[in-house]
């Protein structure tokens, strides 16, 4: 998967409720299915034109969310630190059953 689709699936993870029932469906089938936009089209009795519209708009939507609430980049900035921790702790304790509940600890906090 790419890093813009990643960075789209993401959005839509966190801020796909906040969508129309008819964008969130789009979104999903479009970037986590990977449908193409003329079999959105066929399924929804849609164009083409008006699914990519959709697209765009919702990404749109998603994308201003994010800017004002950070929630994407927060959670993408948490994942990064947890697992510099976790390299740290399984090169402290490699085999340890302490660390391995730290890090199971931390995991959960994901």
């Amino acid at each position: 998967m790419d890093a813009d689709l990643l960075d789209k699936s993401l959005l839509l993870d966190f801020y796909g409720e906040l969508l129309t029932e008819k964008q969130r469906q789009t979104c999903d089938l479009h970037w986590n299915e990977d449908w193409s936009l003329a079999e959105i089209a066929a399924q929804g009795g849609l164009t083409r034109q008006a699914v990519w519209d959709i697209l765009r708009r919702a990404e749109a939507t998603l994308r201003g969310y994010e800017a004002k609430t950070g929630l994407v980049r927060r959670h993408m900035e948490r994942r990064a630190q947890i697992g510099a921790i976790r390299r740290r702790l399984e090169a402290l304790l490699p085999d340890c059953d302490e660390s391995r509940d730290i890090l199971a600890r931390l995991e959960d906090l994901m």
